[in-house]
């Protein structure tokens, strides 16, 4: 069963400047920004690890694992997937970053029973050109691009992912066109965290 915590709508997934692994805080929004209670979940990711392995914690002493993130090999020629699965190992459903969307990222959400819920793809192809661009400019990673994904379910958009420029990475994450709930939303902030991390934001 999935926890309350994760019947919002709205979340929001600011990064916690760390040495030695990423860290991630990730808070349930009311209206605009303003929090509805406190943290519901803590991600840690640890920096060059070679096979991706992101925990997702309810605690901020890393004590009670919710799910996780796990590539499914190092190398994958029909583009990366990522198996999101729950503390006692169940399924929750596959993060699969399309190997033609080298230009655009496109990623490919399905749930727990192999069946697409959602694509969630980068908005801009010119904003999406000038971010890589960039990536071989000199501190290139500090010119503000901005960062926006839609997500789309049979075409229509069910919400999106937008970064907001601060020193350390902040996005919103925004389901509330998700209003028959196809998305399970632990899935969609495992995407929202893998949007930065497995994409080296």
């Amino acid at each position: 069963m999935v926890s309350d915590a994760f019947s919002h709508d709205r979340f929001l997934v600011d990064q916690l400047i760390r040495p030695v692994a990423n860290l991630y805080r990730v808070t349930p929004l009311a209206i605009g920004e303003t929090p509805a209670g406190g943290p519901i979940a803590f991600v840690r990711q640890k920096k060059l690890a070679v096979k991706e392995d992101i925990r997702f914690y309810g605690d901020e002493q890393e004590k009670q694992e919710l799910f996780r993130i796990k590539a499914r090999s190092v190398f994958d020629t029909g583009g990366a997937r990522y198996d999101v699965t729950a503390a006692d190992g169940g399924p929750i459903g596959v993060l699969h970053h399309q190997l033609k969307s080298l230009i655009r990222s496109t990623w490919r959400v399905t749930d727990a029973d192999d069946h697409e819920v959602a694509i969630a793809q980068e908005r801009s192809l010119p904003l999406a050109i000038a971010r890589r661009v960039i990536d071989f400019v000199p501190y290139g990673e500090w010119i503000p691009i901005p960062y926006n994904f839609d997500l789309l379910s049979n075409g229509r958009a069910i919400g999106h992912l937008s970064r907001k420029f601060q020193l350390r990475d902040r996005y919103v994450l925004d389901l509330s066109g998700d209003s028959d709930r196809r998305v399970d939303r632990r899935l969609a902030i495992a995407l929202a965290i893998g949007l930065d991390t497995l994409q080296n934001r």
